[in-house]
């Protein structure tokens, strides 16, 4: 059976079920939903000033959709191919650096490895990059030679961008790059990776999205810990709890309670309530609102973009059977493909091939135990909720094979190596996030500002706009400094 399980290995992070001290009575600072990247960041920032914090988390164990699993004795990363938003050790600019500074994490606590390089593979056309936007350049120049002045032009738009511009934010991508570009497929060849890593908009992309998928992918770039993203995790979560704040697993929130417009506690999936002065979420917009006011009013439209993810563990390292590349973007015609899919469980046509053990670790870590190809691809939430058991797993036998063979017309066919695998779909999603349609990047319509309609809540994470693993916790400590310690 190839199927994520529905817990991560508890014992690496010193989790129990149930972690937590006793709900009843108690009256927090701050309640924050949600213990993924953005809210654990928001924690330990606030448990930093002394404020008493805590985090509630339905699931078992923490992350959200980027944690990690043990299966057949072997470590699964779920959500993470890489971090983005790298910048070298000692730079004092970027997000990277501004998230180590306030958390107060030194460089060697995430303990990043660059990637060794990247492409973006359409027919007949290779654009390769790695961190330094040399490499695309040049590629541009060889493959697209009549488009080095246009580039360079969007390269300033990307420079000049405000991040909290919400008018500009909105505009539509494919009419900016339009006008700047006169080969369409350069275009859709730019768009790839930074739709595939951040957009929740069908076919289009709004252009702050845009800007800043475009910083931490192009401009900035990919690395990894050796160990993966549990010792991301590991270290927020020992950070959070040593600074004494509360985490709750297994305490789902169902509704938010309000008195005169204002958010003023929550009741638990078991009918516990919990007094909070503040409340941040980051449980989605739309599940959000849904807390405040059920079925009663109209709520935000969800995300429609879900996906499945195959993993495939070999018996050799990768490089040994030709594929070096860190990650791979793939498109089998000239127009991207970037729409849920309507009319199949699946759309293997465009996808992601991601392999940990590309990345530069440091000699002293050597190689990955495992040699680990995974690919993403397209699903249709809704089609994949609707099958009965033996029927779902018939299917991701079926699509395990189909999104191979899609993804080896890209990539060195690695398929005869495989000596072990498992798969997500959309239904795992939706069991680690709770989010509506298994959306991975939330709801179209992004709160640049955090706020809602209800004074005292306020969004963080991915419907703030902010995706990834440097955006999430950056996005966890903008709302806390500007909504909590500010005040």
């Amino acid at each position: 059976h190839r199927g994520v399980s529905d817990a991560a290995d508890e014992g690496h992070l010193g989790l129990t079920r149930g972690d937590a001290a006793p709900d009843g009575g108690s009256m927090y600072d701050t309640i924050i939903i949600g213990a993924g990247m953005s809210g654990l960041a928001a924690g330990i920032r606030l448990a930093h000033y002394d404020r008493k914090v805590c985090v509630l988390e339905r699931h078992t164990t923490i992350g959200g959709l980027n944690s990690f699993y043990r299966l057949n004795r072997r470590d699964y990363d779920v959500g993470l191919h890489a971090v983005t938003n790298f910048t070298p050790r000692g730079t004092k600019k970027g997000p990277l650096a501004r998230l180590l500074r306030q958390l107060r994490f030194r460089w060697e606590d995430f303990s990043l490895s660059e990637q060794i390089q990247s492409a973006i593979e359409f027919p007949g056309v290779s654009l390769r990059f790695d961190n330094d936007i040399e490499l695309l350049r040049s590629e541009i120049a060889r493959s697209f030679p009549t488009q080095v002045d246009a580039f360079e032009t969007l390269l300033g738009r990307i420079v000049d961008y405000d991040d909290l511009d919400q008018e500009v934010y909105s505009l539509s991508t494919r009419a900016i790059l339009s006008e700047i570009f006169t080969e369409p497929l350069l275009v859709e060849m730019l768009l790839c990776p930074l739709m595939w890593y951040g957009n929740a908009r069908e076919h289009d992309m709004d252009f702050g999205q845009f800007c800043i998928m475009f910083r931490s992918i192009y401009l900035e770039g990919f690395a990894r810990p050796f160990k993966g993203v549990r010792l991301i995790l590991k270290n927020l979560v020992r950070r959070f709890r040593e600074l004494g704040g509360e985490l709750k697993l297994r305490k789902g929130v169902a509704r938010i309670r309000m008195e005169g417009g204002r958010a003023v506690g929550v009741v638990l999936d078991d009918g516990t309530e919990i007094e909070g002065k503040v409340i941040l979420s980051s449980a989605g917009r739309t599940e959000t609102m849904r807390m405040c006011f059920g079925s009663a009013t109209p709520l935000p439209e969800p995300g429609q973009l879900s996906f499945i993810e195959t993993i495939a563990v070999l018996d050799r390292q990768p490089r040994e059977i030709g594929h070096d590349r860190t990650i791979v973007f793939f498109n089998d015609s000239p127009q991207f493909h970037w729409r849920r899919p309507t009319d199949s469980l699946c759309d293997v046509r465009t996808g992601v091939v991601c392999s940990p053990n590309n990345f530069r670790y440091a000699p002293e870590d050597g190689d990955l135990p495992d040699g680990v190809i995974r690919i993403t691809a397209l699903a249709d939430h809704d089609a994949w909720r609707r099958l009965d058991e033996p029927d779902y797993r018939r299917e991701k036998a079926l699509w395990f094979d189909r999104t191979a063979e899609s993804a080896v017309r890209f990539v060195s066919d690695y398929r005869s190596y495989v000596v072990d695998s498992d798969m997500f779909t959309p239904n795992t999603i939706r069991r680690f996030t709770w989010h509506d349609n298994g959306a991975v990047y939330g709801a179209p319509e992004k709160v640049l500002d955090g706020r809602t309609p209800i004074e005292g809540l306020y969004l963080c994470g991915t419907d703030q706009g902010y995706v990834g693993i440097i955006g999430s916790i950056i996005s966890g400590l903008t709302i806390a400094n500007r909504y909590v310690l500010a005040n």
